[in-house]
């Protein structure tokens, strides 16, 4: 009988465990730890995706020790303090930007980029993306860490 148990129960034990990774923390509120020490570049905005233009940076957000925060918006670096509140958002606060001058869509993306990390957005984590909705904007990023 117990082997019969057994048997039975474990393909439906490694059924339960077994997990595509799209939504790993959505019934987990996002912490400091699950943030810092990843590089997350931008890939879409609303729905679309982003297109670097030749020779520029890609858009990327770059969370730290201690939730410091920068990265490119698309033209120009960023800088700040990340911060989490109780309700599940996200923010750079006193972000700062270097002033160089860019033109189309890539100025476009600078501003909803910055507009959306420096005001509170709710925040999405899973596996492989970051997702920021903003009250006007839906930034989604996704996972790319930096390999020595």
């Amino acid at each position: 009988m117990k082997k019969l148990l057994v048997a039975v129960s474990l393909p439906v034990l490694m059924a339960a465990c077994a997990s595509n990774g799209d939504n790993l923390m959505a019934d987990t509120q996002v912490s400091a730890d699950m943030l810092q020490h990843h590089n997350w570049q931008l890939t879409q905005v609303d729905g679309k995706d982003v297109a670097t233009p030749e020779k520029m940076e890609a858009p990327r957000l770059e969370i730290g020790e201690k939730m410091t925060a920068n990265g490119n918006a698309g033209c120009n670096n960023f800088f700040g303090q990340g911060e989490l509140n109780e309700e599940g958002q996200f923010r750079i606060e006193k972000m700062g930007m270097t002033m160089k001058m860019c033109m189309g869509d890539v100025m476009t993306t600078e501003q909803v980029m910055s507009s959306t990390l420096s005001t509170w957005s709710d925040i999405t984590l899973t596996k492989e993306n970051l997702i920021l909705k903003g009250q006007e904007h839906e930034l989604t990023f996704t996972l790319r860490d930096w390999v020595n």
